[in-house]
């Protein structure tokens, strides 16, 4: 945006918080982990954000500074002013997402939203826009203490009676459009009490700020109503977990890169370069867009949750899928990359899936025919036949790979890189010598 646009629109800022009699402005950002940061300030004090940010201790986030370069500035972005409906009242309460910058106005190298925004700048200067559609599922469960508590036993797309969060969902959605987010369509999953409302396509650093946005309101509309919502894998033994299925695509100008309209499949060679990166550095990214222990109760087979690399058009057990809604419309064709869950850092995971397909266009990769037979139903030796590889089994066996993975450290950057495989090592060895009940009520009474 040029400068003289940013001015204007800082100036429509001011006219609004006035307008509104917006008191306190929010300042958002995350960690290296996803998890959402805020601090507040006084109206008064927007003018100095936007001139030269706010300062904050980077010590004591997640993955950010040592103590000993601990000093970080938080610059508002202006595109992402909004207020906050469920603040509102006599006095009014903004958020805006933040760059964060070293003192000397430097980008951060620590911060998740800079380093999406470099491997988005890499596609731009290639001609690329990138776009994304993620399918964010969640469970509303009765609180978030014991043992998780269902409101429902519906499943996918049933209505009321069984529904019972019909109208939360639709506060939601009320919610996400008075903030400018816009949503295509919501409705029950197919374990009980999950659900699922699907932000409309667009470009990926929009999307990112959307979904921490998301999770957000989804958890805000539910304490409201004295539920809790949880965006957590796999809370549930035996039921499907939440996924978040990624649709991708290039744009080159209004052109869809992805598009030809004399190819069997409507795909193009960088269409198909592009899944085909993806499948190739599939399992190494998988610890940035799986990135918790509980992640991988989930990637297991039989419950939706694809751990098969292949790609398919309408088989929902390959890893990628190309959607068959509007086949042979330009705007419509996309890939689906399904292994990714809703509890990961957005910026993390767009800009790895991002920086995988580029590759795959880069280096010319070739796309193998799809697999349309249910992959599941195959036995082992089948699918080592069919030259299909797994997903990693476990959080350990992830980080290991994206530990060895040149792409992805080029990709975040060597000071998120590090910071990320410190921390997933030392979840796995708290979850490694962690005794569980599973193990006292299995062990306990006959060893």
């Amino acid at each position: 945006m040029a400068l003289k646009d940013i001015d204007k629109l800082k100036e429509g800022i001011l006219k609004i918080i006035k307008d509104k009699k917006v008191r306190f402005i929010r300042l958002w950002f995350t960690d290296i982990l996803g998890t959402l940061k805020s601090f507040s300030i006084n109206v008064d004090e927007l003018g100095n954000a936007f001139e030269g940010g706010m300062g904050f201790d980077g010590s004591s986030i997640q993955g950010y500074a040592r103590i000993d370069e601990s000093d970080m500035l938080a610059v508002p972005d202006p595109t992402t002013f909004t207020i906050l409906p469920w603040r509102s009242g006599e006095i009014g309460v903004a958020r805006m997402f933040c760059d964060i910058v070293e003192p000397d106005g430097t980008p951060y190298k620590g911060d998740p939203r800079g380093a999406l925004k470099r491997n988005l700048k890499k596609a731009s200067d290639l001609g690329y826009t990138f776009y994304v559609g993620p399918e964010l599922e969640f469970f509303y469960f009765k609180s978030s203490v014991g043992i998780p508590e269902v409101l429902d036993k519906g499943g996918y797309f049933d209505l009321t009676p069984l529904d019972l969060a019909s109208d939360l969902r639709k506060e939601t959605v009320l919610t996400l459009e008075e903030m400018g987010i816009e949503v295509e369509y919501s409705h029950h999953e197919v374990a009980p009490s999950q659900h699922e409302i699907d932000l409309r396509y667009t470009n990926a650093l929009t999307m990112a700020d959307n979904a921490m946005t998301y999770r957000l309101v989804v958890k805000e509309i539910a304490l409201k109503h004295d539920l809790y919502a949880t965006f957590m894998p796999k809370p549930l033994i035996g039921q499907n977990g939440s996924g978040m299925h990624t649709h991708q695509s290039l744009f080159k100008g209004n052109k869809n890169a992805f598009f030809d309209q004399n190819d069997p499949y409507y795909l193009s060679k960088v269409g198909k370069s592009y899944i085909a990166g993806i499948l190739k550095h599939a399992p190494e990214i998988t610890s940035i867009i799986c990135q918790w222990v509980n992640s991988y109760k989930r990637l297991v087979p039989g419950y939706e949750a694809p751990v098969y690399i292949s790609w398919a058009r309408r088989n929902r057990s390959a890893l990628v899928r190309l959607p068959m809604y509007r086949p042979g419309k330009e705007k419509a064709t996309r890939m689906e990359l399904r292994c990714p869950d809703p509890a990961c850092n957005p910026y993390l995971a767009f800009a790895v899936m991002l920086a995988a397909g580029l590759e795959g266009i880069e280096k010319g990769y070739e796309l193998e025919e799809p697999i349309e037979e249910d992959i599941f139903q195959m036995n082992p030796k089948e699918r080592k036949k069919r030259g299909i590889h797994s997903l990693p089994g476990d959080l350990y066996e992830a980080v290991c790979l994206t530990e060895k993975s040149e792409l992805v450290k080029k990709t975040l950057g060597d000071h998120i890189f590090e910071k990320f495989i410190e921390n997933k090592k030392i979840e796995w060895e708290q979850y490694r010598t962690h005794v569980t009940k599973f193990e006292i009520d299995r062990y306990l009474p006959i060893l």
